[in-house]
């Protein structure tokens, strides 16, 4: 449908999209619409479906307010946010442009946010996106399907909902964006966490293809499952309400209900280690799935084997991935030996995976040895390999590291996982993250977010972010510290301990 955009007038700019005419507001010289349906609400007989198309409306429709989340999982209490909003438009996206029209073809940043595929909503703080679009680029954010209703693998329902959700988003920049001042020939796809393993995972879907010319995968969570086990999981989520993990039992389900089985088995994971292995350890009950239709393969296998290999790719994680969550279950600076033994027996990789940590840092003590083998596992090591299946397929990739540590809590945190959201977006001093910076962003914080936004819009635009590409020679990255420099990868040692791992689907162990 062809799409056409009447000039903003004053401080309150109209659209017109290919559903209708929409009004939004003018925030700080940026023109901001909030809460557009990219599709039907997948509620009804809907639930557990593909997304559908969102019908039209009449008239101008007022798009000044998020839509609301879907269902949420109870960490930091997103289920709250989600119990209290009105309405089941869940799948909307937001869009802010410093010029809206269709003639001015800026390059378009379209944001998948992270939350472990439990949890996740476009419409918190840190995710507003106007001081990243006055760098010159239309910034898109949106909701899309997490836990059980999203990842679960439910009979009688496509794979991967959440996935498809994002196409479908996608999809909507392609066909709507001119209208917003876009370019839908130059669209950049970014994430952080599960959001970037969903880029990853958009990269290896054939479906995806052409809705996006250059990605950013940022901490790049590294779990995908096979189908065997997220039923494997599904079966014991449907069982904490009696059912069976089927649309004709869990349609009438509500919501929130459904969300809080997931929880229930999250939390009690452990007891599933025999069966589903290392991510019952970590409480890991959701990710996509390599289904073999909407999700061939692997990221890895998929860009090893040329997979998207004219799409632009920047990636990169914190040093102290794993900081977090070790302050987060109160084993920060309290890593007994027994337990960095048992966390190097468990995500070591290979037979001898513990031996080689041991052997290649030998001064490492507990916390050190801890911290180091789950930051590899699930963040570090899949994002330097996407990095490297991308070159090893005579593609082009920039890699990237965060070392700045961040001051904020007494600076127990250093570079932590989630510290590179609130500098990209250059929302320092709102949202959760923000507690990472501290009290009044220091010129230090600031300077560094700036060069963060400079690199990610020069990124989206041109396809160059300011540092060399990537290549197994070399091994050159990007450093963000206080002074940014490029250097060889610093974290050799993980890069050697991994470098025969292929990050498969993750199987189900026992029956």
């Amino acid at each position: 449908m062809t799409v056409v955009a009447s000039e903003p007038s004053g401080s309150r700019p109209e659209v017109r999209a290919a559903a209708g005419a929409l009004r939004g507001s003018r925030e700080a010289g940026v023109a901001v619409f909030r809460g557009i349906p990219f599709a039907e609400p997948p509620v009804g007989s809907l639930r557990f479906a593909a997304p559908r198309p969102v019908r039209g409306w009449d008239g101008v429709r007022a798009a000044v307010s998020y839509g609301p989340p879907p269902p949420q999982g109870g960490h930091f209490g997103m289920d709250a946010l989600s119990r209290d909003a009105v309405g089941d438009d869940w799948l909307t996206v937001n869009v802010w442009s410093p010029e809206p029209g269709p003639g001015a073809g800026l390059p378009v940043m379209v944001w998948i946010q992270g939350g472990a595929y439990t949890i996740g909503m476009s419409g918190l703080p840190e995710y507003d996106g106007a001081r990243l679009a006055r760098r010159g680029v239309v910034v898109v954010t949106f909701n899309y399907r997490v836990g059980l209703e999203g990842f679960g693998q439910i009979e009688g329902a496509p794979a991967n909902r959440g996935l498809l959700d994002q196409v479908a988003a996608l999809e909507w920049v392609g066909e709507n964006i001119r209208a917003f001042g876009g370019d839908p020939a130059r669209v950049t796809v970014f994430g952080q966490s599960a959001g970037a393993g969903s880029v990853a995972a958009l990269l290896a879907m054939p479906r995806a293809a052409g809705l996006f010319g250059r990605a950013v995968a940022q901490s790049v969570q590294g779990t995908f499952f096979s189908p065997e086990l997220a039923a494997d999981i599904a079966t014991a989520c449907a069982s904490e309400l009696g059912l069976r993990p089927t649309v004709a039992d869990l349609s009438t389900v509500a919501p929130a209900r459904l969300s809080a089985a997931g929880d229930a088995v999250g939390a009690k994971m452990a007891q599933w280690a025999g069966r589903w292995g290392r991510i019952a350890h970590r409480s890991i009950p959701f990710s996509p799935v390599v289904d073999g239709d909407a999700l061939p393969v692997t990221p890895w296998q998929a860009l090893a084997e040329g997979a998207g290999r004219d799409v632009g790719l920047l990636v990169g994680h914190t040093r102290d991935e794993q900081r977090l969550f070790t302050a987060l279950d109160g084993l920060l600076g309290q890593v007994t030996q027994e337990q960095a033994a048992r966390a190097l027996h468990v995500f070591g990789p290979g037979q001898d995976g513990a031996r080689r940590y041991l052997d290649g840092f030998p001064a490492a003590g507990p916390d050190e040895l801890y911290e180091l083998v789950h930051s590899d596992w699930l963040f570090r090591m899949p994002s330097l390999h996407l990095a490297r299946a991308r070159t090893a397929a005579g593609g082009r990739a920039h890699v990237y590291e965060l070392t700045w540590p961040a001051p904020g809590m007494g600076g127990a945190f250093g570079a932590c996982h989630g510290l590179d959201v609130p500098l990209v977006f250059g929302n320092l001093d709102r949202g959760r993250p923000a507690v990472l910076i501290g009290e009044g962003p220091s010129p230090e914080a600031e300077a560094l977010s700036t060069r963060m936004r400079a690199a990610w819009t020069a990124f989206a635009a041109h396809g160059d972010p300011g540092w060399p590409a990537y290549d197994t020679g070399q091994c050159l990255v990007q450093l963000f510290d206080t002074r940014p420099t490029v250097t060889a990868y610093p974290e050799e040692t993980s890069r050697l301990i991994w470098q025969d791992h292929t990050f498969p689907a993750i199987p189900l162990i026992g029956r």
